[in-house]
């Protein structure tokens, strides 16, 4: 123990300030290099987002056993809305051979064209090998694009389908480390600059991130690199966000202890060694919950959610090593001139029930329980509009502004049958053949069923759906068409396709929110019953933060519905809303009660919530702005997804801020008394 405690203090120690700071330093210019090659272990495959036990996913693994393995379709079509020419025919004919001599990753050749029933288009398939990786998929449909450019004068040409919709998706992470580093350096630097108001103490904790940050980003590379951790571009965005923000909050949290005793003791190593003391609990509480609640994802199905569980941990863990470490040191190695021009001066401690936070808690004193209340029943009214929440987003509408692939599918939908782009997959047996096609072609919402090729016993049947995939009526269709098939005796029937695969993901994801959620609290449970040694405060604060959830799910799908007008949500975006909104949001309630637990120790709880509000209320506000305006940078990318995470968490933060940290919370603590410390008696902690 006292070999942690030198350890712990070691930034606080004449000499030991400068070891860390080196140390720190030559880690960082190691992994400089190696975490810039990260990207090239991101993965945007389907594999790396599908459930593993999903019968689409068992579909895909049979499919490979063919003679023709997997495909990756892309959709070619040519429109002229006056009808389709001779001249238009020959023309995307030539497309078609020209892109099965040009193109080297193809399962097979380049189909014939076939024209829509109202003359008026033309389309064909490429099918591309199933097993390709990202940038390879994106150089095909490149060479794919630009054959179609060459088509007569009035023929609009476009590629989608499934290849087209992967590469665009796969263009549109493209840069985003450099996009959202650009973008929360600088929103971080602004708001620095306005909180401590000194044109140099900013440098010190945006030093300390940017080291973290590179040291996440090679750690991370080398576990996707040798130990099969699965990197997707989400995981990748969502990494920079959360070591900015989250760094940012622990800075703000040490510097204002730092600063705050500097005003009562003359050296700055004691000041920083009592500093590091009293708020590393607070910091090491708000870091496990938030390493804890990630780590939960392990038990969701979803490939998506469990590859972000441990990268995102792994950069929490990084961030919280180094700023407990390397910003005490180098705030000790600048002392009191870090803060110029208001130098905190020993002996001039200020009353902090005197400041703009303290006057607040004293108003809240005098009627918390109307308060508390009040505040309570807003945030209910906000949260009811949780149910007009659109779910169902399409691949189709995964993108705010529309790319390429995007008008192909529109086209299609618009002149043949909407699932023709990527019909269903049945795998059956082969002897069993027969009865299969049977039930698939009285399925309603099949347009047409072909057997697509036979080995190894078993028979693989396409089924072109009528309606678009990824829809509603879809996912009916494919159910239906697995109830039909599976009915069959001794066909061993499986389903998959695109829009099994969406219906296996909505599904997966439903039941990876009724596991992972209750997971989440009780370890928030654990992590703040720990901390504040008491059970009825922790279970109070946990309301709160899940009141402020449903709030921020409902003030989002006011956003969604009204002011982007989104088609809908992604699937996993309530899940992953709720592991960033309630393990981020519980950490100002961490700071919050920290402080108040210590103070009431000598001053009683109801001083003591008055003197922890006082002395932590700017500071939270100000991480609270911090952590809102990093993950709303996610709205400068073109998905959907990550513009829907952005807001949810940057308004649910929000929320947590200024109202549950700031007003609920001491409301209720101060209406309660004595009595949230259960079962310990607050009498034994002030003797």
């Amino acid at each position: 123990m006292n070999l942690l405690r030198r350890v712990a203090l070691l930034p606080a120690n004449r000499r030991g300030k400068w070891v860390v700071v080196v140390v720190w330093l030559v880690i960082a210019g190691v992994a400089g290099p190696i975490g810039g090659k990260l990207s090239s272990v991101v993965k945007n495959d389907q594999a790396s987002y599908l459930p593993g036990q999903a019968e689409s996913t068992k579909v895909l693994s049979e499919v490979n056993k063919f003679p023709s393995g997997q495909t990756l379709p892309a959709v070619v079509i040519a429109e002229r809305g006056g009808g389709i020419t001779d001249a238009d025919r020959a023309a995307v004919a030539g497309m078609s051979a020209r892109v099965t001599a040009a193109v080297a990753v193809l399962r097979d050749a380049a189909t014939a064209p076939v024209p829509s029933k109202d003359g008026q288009a033309l389309i064909f398939i490429v099918p591309l090998r199933g097993d390709l990786d990202g940038p390879a998929v994106m150089d095909a449909i490149k060479i794919v694009r630009g054959i179609a450019r060459a088509a007569p004068s009035g023929l609009a040409v476009k590629v989608g389908g499934i290849a087209g919709i992967t590469a665009d998706e796969i263009g549109a992470f493209g840069g985003i480390d450099g996009t959202l580093l650009i973008a929360t350096l600088l929103i971080v630097v602004v708001i620095l600059l306005i909180t401590y108001r000194s044109p140099v103490l900013w440098v010190v904790p945006l030093l300390a991130v940017g080291i973290a940050y590179t040291i996440a980003q090679a750690v991370i590379y080398e576990l996707a690199q040798h130990a099969g951790l699965v990197v997707s571009g989400e995981s990748q965005g969502i990494l920079t966000v959360l070591i900015f923000g989250a760094g940012t909050d622990y800075a703000l949290l040490l510097i204002a202890r730092y600063r705050e005793e500097l005003t009562r003791h003359h050296d700055k190593h004691e000041a920083m060694a009592i500093a590091l003391r009293r708020a590393l609990p607070a910091v090491l509480a708000s870091a496990s919950t938030v390493v804890l609640g990630l780590l939960c994802l392990f038990a969701a199905t979803l490939n998506s959610d469990r590859g972000l569980g441990p990268v995102g941990a792994m950069a929490v863990l990084c961030t919280f090593a180094v700023l407990v470490t390397a910003l005490p040191a180098l705030l000790t190695l600048f002392g009191r001139r870090i803060f110029w021009p208001f130098r905190p001066v020993a002996g001039q401690t200020p009353d902090p029930l005197r400041s703009v936070w303290g006057r607040t808690g004293t108003r809240i004193a005098a009627h918390p329980r109307p308060v508390w209340i009040v505040s309570t029943l807003a945030l209910v009214v906000l949260g009811m509009f949780t149910l007009t929440l659109k779910t169902g987003l399409t691949n189709d509408q995964a993108f705010r502004t529309p790319p390429d692939s995007v008008a192909a599918d529109v086209l299609v939908a618009a002149h043949f049958p909407a699932g023709v782009s990527n019909p269903a997959d049945i795998v059956a047996s082969a002897a069993n053949a027969p009865e299969v096609l049977a039930a698939a072609v009285s399925t309603p919402g099949i347009a047409s069923v072909r057997v697509a090729e036979s080995g190894g016993g078993l028979v693989r049947i396409e089924a072109t759906l009528t309606d678009a995939n990824g829809t509603a009526v879809a996912f009916d269709t494919i159910n239906a068409l697995r109830s039909r098939v599976h009915a069959v005796p001794g066909a061993n029937a499986m389903v998959g396709g695109e829009s099994a695969i969406e219906l296996d993901v909505e599904n997966a994801a439903v039941r990876d929110r009724e596991i992972v959620m209750p997971l989440i609290l009780l370890v928030v449970f654990v992590v703040l019953s720990l901390l504040l040694r008491a059970l009825l405060a922790p279970l109070l604060l946990i309301a709160s933060v899940v009141l402020s959830y449903f709030a921020a799910l409902g003030g989002a799908a006011i956003l969604f519905n009204h002011v982007f007008n989104f088609a809908g949500i992604d699937q996993t975006l309530p899940l992953l809303g709720f592991v960033f909104l309630v393990a981020l949001g519980v950490d100002y309630n961490i700071f919050l009660m920290s402080r108040v637990k210590e103070e009431t120790a000598t001053q009683g709880t109801h001083r003591g919530v008055l003197i922890g509000l006082a002395t932590t209320g700017g500071v939270i506000t100000s991480a609270g702005i911090v952590l809102a305006a990093t993950f709303s940078a996610l709205g400068l990318l073109p998905l959907v997804f990550l513009t829907e995470i952005g807001v949810l968490v940057a308004f649910g933060v929000l929320i947590d801020t200024l109202i549950v940290r700031s007003v609920l919370v001491p409301a209720l603590v101060i209406d309660i008394g004595d009595r949230v410390w259960w079962p310990r008696s607050v009498t034994r902690s002030r003797r």
